[in-house]
């Protein structure tokens, strides 16, 4: 039996030869991978990635990265396209294929025919004198590589350093092409990922849920008044006389008014003892913006105002609770009412 000491050290072993093996393929990047970036930029149409056995799985992640990330993409099964799916690749397709040894028979096969179907042809491999490298327009070569399993021969760390390059192509595509986090957002519109991209003004309570009163009205008043329906908020967005929001009021400072013995002080405006220049948010800005403000100034209630300053509407921490799930669940002991 080995101790877990033994086994541990040979695990730290594996990921740091994988580690290292992507160091080294980013250090000898050269102009050949800015021409493969560029021939995929130039592609009229989509990406066609391809390869054989471990290295058709790292194909099927690259080819969600492109798709996430601004640059159409498809599987292209290279034993299918050789029995009618070669259909599938047009013109203005750019084929991505992939292979460590460069010789895969499958993809060996599919080159003459890939050479006249589709636009042009890039290759990631480990074999710069291969088959797939030399019939290439454009080929990133990481070079060989000695594998991470025990006996040096399952796929790890060539399809480490594959999926690396994969990724470090499709993120470079998307820089070129100028792909924005609002471009990333409107592909990724569920999860977690989804929500925190979503704009504050999709989920802000509104309208009849809003609590609003003048600064110049009596605290007396302003809780005498009817709730508003739907949800309730604890804080009441304060306007000046020209209709910008001057401050907050919550329940909480109701409280602390009761607990001070200043009942004197609810028939007096409630401006004098409101929280001034409240921190807010654009009904553009994204939720995950609009967390982060909630989680670093410890306050429970952001006011949403428009380009005027005038309150549109208010994210309460419950609301982001309910959205972010157990992610901010996490946060919320540190979160206090924004005049606390």
């Amino acid at each position: 039996m080995r101790s877990d000491s033994t086994l541990l050290e040979y695990a730290r072993a594996v990921l740091r030869a994988e580690a290292d093996a992507v160091a080294g393929a980013a250090d000898r990047l050269d102009v050949a991978f800015a021409r493969a970036v560029r021939v995929l930029a130039d592609g009229r149409e989509r990406v066609a990635v391809s390869g054989v056995g471990k290295s058709a799985d790292i194909g099927q992640k690259i080819v969600g990265t492109l798709n996430s990330t601004g640059t159409r993409a498809y599987v292209l099964d290279a034993t299918k396209a050789m029995h009618g799916d070669l259909g599938m690749v047009h013109p203005g397709d750019v084929a991505l294929l992939l292979s460590h040894s460069g010789e895969s028979e499958e993809l060996v096969r599919l080159l003459p025919s890939l050479k006249r179907q589709a636009g042009a042809i890039v290759s990631i491999t480990g074999n710069v004198n291969g088959s797939l490298a030399k019939a290439s327009d454009a080929a990133v070569v990481y070079g060989m590589l000695v594998e991470a399993c025990p006996n040096a021969l399952a796929p790890s760390t060539t399809t480490t350093v594959m999926l690396a390059l994969g990724d470090a192509l499709a993120f470079t595509l998307a820089e070129l092409r100028g792909f924005s986090a609002e471009d990333f957002a409107r592909f990724h519109p569920a999860g977690s990922l989804g929500r925190k991209l979503a704009r504050v003004e999709q989920v802000m309570r509104r309208g009849a849920e809003l609590r609003i009163a003048s600064t110049a009205d009596t605290i007396r008043d302003v809780f005498a008044r009817e709730r508003p329906a739907g949800r309730r908020t604890g804080a009441i967005m304060l306007t000046d006389g020209h209709g910008r929001l001057a401050g907050l009021f919550t329940d909480s400072d109701l409280a602390k008014l009761f607990e001070r013995r200043l009942d004197g002080s609810l028939d007096r405006p409630v401006g004098e003892v409101m929280t001034e220049h409240p921190v807010t948010i654009a009904p553009g800005a994204r939720i995950g913006d609009a967390v982060e403000l909630l989680r670093g100034r410890k306050i429970s209630e952001l006011p949403v105002v428009d380009a005027d300053g005038r309150p549109v509407g208010m994210i309460d921490i419950t609301d982001v609770i309910g959205l972010m799930g157990e992610e901010v669940i996490a946060e919320a002991p540190r979160l206090r009412l924004a005049s606390a």
